[in-house]
């Protein structure tokens, strides 16, 4: 299957943007990153990732996340699952419990994109 055929998670479709700087963004293109900035625009997911990138080895298990939020389980999870279907947060199942960590890559060709490498 053709690469172009694939569908790139918001995070991917960042890293093929130019910095906003350089080039304007298209119409597909903004409406893809806008997807991306919209999960990171709720203060809870926000937090959630600060959290996990903050946490030894930049890996939180959900089971250490809930605590940090006056949330029911199953919100957290939700929030989780948006950041990682964005591709900012990798998972991974490790007998009952799941743990995550941040894509970092995700967050450098984020920044790129505003302008603050290279910009």
């Amino acid at each position: 299957m053709s690469k172009s055929l694939l569908e790139l998670t918001p995070a991917e479709a960042v890293a093929c943007c130019s910095p906003l700087t350089r080039e304007p963004l298209g119409t597909d293109q903004a409406e893809r990153v806008a997807v991306l900035l919209k999960a990171l625009a709720d203060p809870v997911r926000l937090r959630l990732l600060s959290l996990v990138a903050s946490h030894a080895d930049g890996e939180a298990c959900v089971c250490d996340l809930n605590d940090a939020f006056s949330l029911s389980q199953p919100t957290i999870s939700h929030h989780l699952k948006v950041l990682h279907e964005n591709g900012l947060l990798d998972r991974s199942k490790r007998g009952v419990w799941v743990y995550y960590k941040v894509r970092r890559e995700a967050l450098t060709d984020l920044a790129s994109l505003i302008g603050g490498a290279g910009a």
